[in-house]
């Protein structure tokens, strides 16, 4: 079969296409920038976007199987959900998985009414997002400023592809809504004393005011809507209890435990690295 990523050069899109050559599938990688992309060989790439239909449309021929993200360009709210559903029963795709996004969009509602099956993936906190949050800071100063410390269970990127793998390719995930997870529960200032024991340095968390985080972020260069949203997440009322809750789906699925924050911080050793 031939399995098409969209997102495929992204931080899981890119575990998606790893996961599927690695299980000796045929993989199509639909990207806006077709030649700056880095796959690895034997993966075929096409220019494409979620937003245009009639590029996802021809993006789609040949394909058994997709991969979709809920969202269009800069992360902002699909609109045209119907119109990808319907590219999608037109090429005769067997299968999908739709990795989840924060806004509402129009792609959700559309495939509860198709005529194939699709798996929904809603992953917590990635371990990835500690490079661009902390490692700068980390490299200069040896310092992690954050104004909240609620514990996340993060999970590994290299997690969501396996499963998004075998979803794609085997039966007996239809219309199921993943909620995926690392093995354990961990607050900023542990995650920060795992990178200083892997890297040899002392490094320090610094607990700051909202309105100190906002002050940092702006100096930083974030948009107000950014900020605001990082606020937002900072704020343990505005999370349902199920963000603090470690899942078994990864585990359930792929037959091994999710990877823990150890590891993929071994595999990133130099982001933290002066």
């Amino acid at each position: 079969m031939t399995i098409l990523v969209t997102g495929g050069t992204g931080t899981v899109g890119g575990w998606v296409v790893n996961h599927l050559i690695g299980a000796g599938h045929d993989v199509r990688v639909m990207s806006r920038n077709p030649d700056k992309a880095i796959l690895p060989d034997g993966v075929e790439v096409v220019e494409g976007r979620m937003a245009d239909v009639s590029s996802f449309a021809a993006a789609l021929e040949g394909v058994t199987a997709a991969h979709l993200i809920a969202f269009s360009d800069g992360y902002s709210a699909l609109e045209n959900g119907q119109e990808i559903v319907t590219a999608l029963e037109e090429a005769g795709v067997e299968r999908c998985t739709v990795l989840d996004s924060w806004d509402d969009t129009t792609l959700q509602p559309a495939l509860d009414a198709a005529h194939f099956p699709w798996t929904h993936l809603a992953p917590g906190e990635f371990m990835s997002n500690k490079i661009e949050d902390w490692g700068e800071a980390i490299r200069r100063d040896g310092v992690v400023r954050e104004v909240g410390v609620i514990p996340s269970p993060l999970i590994h990127p290299s997690d969501i592809g396996a499963v998004a793998a075998r979803a794609l390719t085997e039966p007996g995930h239809a219309g199921q809504a993943y909620i995926l997870t690392g093995p354990e529960l961990l607050t900023p200032p542990e995650q920060v004393r795992i990178i200083a024991k892997i890297i040899g340095r002392n490094l320090r968390f610094e607990q700051l005011k909202p309105e100190e985080g906002a002050a940092l972020w702006r100096a930083q260069g974030l948009d107000e809507e950014t900020i605001d949203f990082k606020l937002f997440l900072a704020d343990e009322n505005n999370l349902p209890d199920e963000a603090r809750l470690v899942s078994t789906t990864v585990s359930d699925v792929t037959g091994r435990p999710a990877r823990r924050f150890e590891q993929w911080v071994l595999e990133n050793v130099t982001a933290f690295s002066a």
